[in-house]
């Protein structure tokens, strides 16, 4: 049995490759079809391939298999098939768009793997407080976690790279957490999620060649929910997304039901005369974390890209931080 850094290095070097790799041909092809969306971001027209959903998979499952293959084991399964599931319900969404109760109770469906592996830890447990045990409220807690890791990168997918940006560092601090509180085979598991992010943002990022789609936020977010209660570190994890849960509760709060971003007609950001981005001053306009960060003035999108990932890595700096304060013993 090969030794886990060496399997680490080798599942890492495959997620970042697969992705790397694949997403030149996934654009050409989706491209060909016409599978196109328009940049709305953009001064001049600009169409981008849409969804990147496909090659976000393909290095998820590349590596996490092949990690099978060396530690076969429950755990690695349940986010296999979470994860999958998860995709097909995003990849459904970007064929044709469904109501907005759609995505949610299809990913509350996508968590069940974790409940009938059995791959959970009925306790919650928080800094300075401890553990609590609550065995039937976990089950609901399982249900529900996935689509809010799941929908929370899909509401923050609305800039040039963000997605992909804001993953790649929110996961690296989750893996870094688990090391700390000593789930070292979850932590392992979870390298694959950072790289194919950092794959994936290669193409994303301003000026995006992709968009992730519905198929590719909601496979990062609900492998990310996966991890997070498979490793035990729930609160952690919540911590770490914490901006992309704030903007997604910042939208519910001002829309007051469950919609598509699609569905919106006020649109929360709106362009100056030279095409930076400018808060709206539609009252009816939904609040979202991008419309604040505007709100002391007009930016480009690649500023407020920078400030996400900012707010982000200050995240993960306090999961980070909280981590050490729990002490957990797994």
């Amino acid at each position: 049995m090969l030794d886990r850094t060496i399997v680490g290095i080798l599942i890492s070097a495959i997620a970042f490759v697969t992705v790397y790799g694949i997403t030149p041909s996934l654009i050409n092809a989706l491209t060909k079809r016409n599978m196109v969306v328009k940049d709305y971001n953009k001064e001049v027209a600009t169409m981008v391939s849409r969804p990147g959903g496909p090659s976000i998979l393909a290095g998820i499952l590349a590596s996490e298999f092949t990690l099978y293959t060396f530690f076969p084991s429950a755990e690695i399964l349940a986010i296999i098939i979470t994860t999958s599931l998860a995709f097909l319900v995003g990849f459904a969404d970007d064929r044709k768009v469904l109501g907005g109760w759609f995505k949610p109770l299809a990913l509350a469906g996508s968590a069940v793997p974790i409940i009938l592996l059995g791959v959970y830890y009925p306790h919650l447990t928080f800094p300075l407080f401890g553990s609590v045990h609550i065995p039937e409220l976990y089950l609901a807690l399982i249900i529900f976690m996935i689509p809010v890791t799941g929908n929370a990168i899909n509401s923050i997918d609305v800039l040039n790279g963000v997605a992909s940006g804001f993953m790649t560092i929110a996961s690296f601090a989750l893996t870094i957490c688990l090391v700390i509180v000593h789930n070292y085979d979850v932590a392992l598991a979870s390298l694959p999620l950072g790289f194919v992010s950092l794959a994936f943002y290669k193409y994303h990022k301003v000026p995006s060649r992709i968009f992730p789609g519905d198929s590719g936020a909601l496979t990062l977010g609900a492998m990310y929910g996966a991890l997070a209660i498979i490793g035990h570190v729930e609160v952690i994890a919540a911590i770490a997304l914490l901006p992309a849960v704030i903007n997604s509760f910042l939208f519910l709060s001002s829309v007051k039901r469950i919609i598509e971003h699609r569905q919106i007609k006020a649109k929360p950001v709106v362009h100056t005369e030279d095409f930076r981005l400018m808060a709206s001053d539609d009252k009816s306009a939904p609040v979202t974390l991008v419309r604040l960060i505007l709100a002391n003035g007009p930016m480009t999108e690649k500023q407020v890209g920078f400030v996400i990932f900012r707010l982000a890595l200050f995240s993960a700096a306090l999961a980070i931080i909280t981590a050490f304060m729990m002490g957990i013993k797994i």
